[in-house]
């Protein structure tokens, strides 16, 4: 009996593909409308990419016919879908925004506005590569969250909105550190400076202030002996801004003993 059901499986699996590639080399638009949206369908239900691949296929090929015609908003919706569930997600992005542009009253706007950010969201780099695409998925989830403010996905819009920002400030801070591990002290200073002044509420901000503090102390000791007196002061400035946002920060006793040194070649600069 198992043969039997496994044969008549494979006689249908082989009259499926062979319908599949007569209905997709014929010129009957209706006829790949109806394949298209079946496998559609089916494939979306079972999570199956290879039904989704076989439609998309068909999908590209009719386009532009149902274009201003009443199944142009279905088969447009399908086509940035499937992208999507295909995980091509460039391609769905960029259709999700065209979707939204040609069908702005559709009852399938907010998921498309929705999903052309999180598109985007998916191929953003990691920190330290080219962040254009991440910029593209802030400003697509901010007009989700405008558009949308009491919309279906806004919590998820607002976290992967915040985790794109920290990806930007690690790669911000992750510069100004560069400079303080390359011995550019005046550079680094100046960065930790900005990057304190645009992310007031950035993860690293204790970071920053410290790494500026010991970028001003570097600098201080390294000095031409006529300059160290008043670096070393300025570094003292800096640790005190540390000390009054982070008295108890994560790196609050490393501070001070930096500020027992800077305090101890105080003493004996002015003995």
């Amino acid at each position: 009996m198992r043969k039997i059901t496994l044969l008549l499986l494979l006689v249908a699996s082989f009259y499926s593909c062979g319908e599949y590639q007569k209905v997709l080399k014929n010129d009957d638009v209706k006829a790949k409308y109806d394949m298209a949206t079946k496998l559609y369908d089916e494939g979306i239900e079972q999570d199956k990419k290879s039904k989704v691949k076989k439609s998309l296929r068909l999908i590209e090929q009719i386009l532009p016919q149902y274009k201003g015609k009443p199944q142009g908003e279905k088969i447009s919706y399908i086509h940035a879908n499937s992208y999507y569930f295909m995980e091509a997600y460039f391609d769905s992005g960029y259709q999700f925004e065209r979707f939204t542009k040609s069908y702005p009253k559709s009852d399938k706007v907010e998921e498309a506005y929705f999903k052309s950010a999180k598109s985007y969201y998916h191929v953003s780099p990691r920190f330290s590569k080219d962040q254009q695409e991440t910029y593209k998925a802030i400003d697509k989830f901010q007009d989700y969250i405008t558009r949308f403010p009491d919309g279906e996905n806004i919590g998820n819009a607002n976290e992967l909105s915040s985790a794109l920002r920290e990806k930007l400030e690690k790669k911000s801070y992750e510069i100004s550190k560069q400079y303080h591990h390359t011995e550019d002290y005046k550079s680094a200073i100046a960065s930790f400076d900005n990057f304190i002044e645009a992310n007031p509420g950035s993860i690293y901000r204790e970071k920053a202030y410290f790494y500026k503090m010991d970028s001003a102390y570097l600098l201080a000791i390294n000095s031409y002996k006529y300059l160290v007196k008043e670096r070393l002061l300025t570094a003292k400035e800096y640790h005190e801004s540390y000390k009054k946002y982070f008295p108890e920060g994560e790196l609050a006793e490393e501070a001070n003993i930096i500020l027992l040194d800077i305090n101890e070649r105080l003493e004996n600069y002015n003995s």
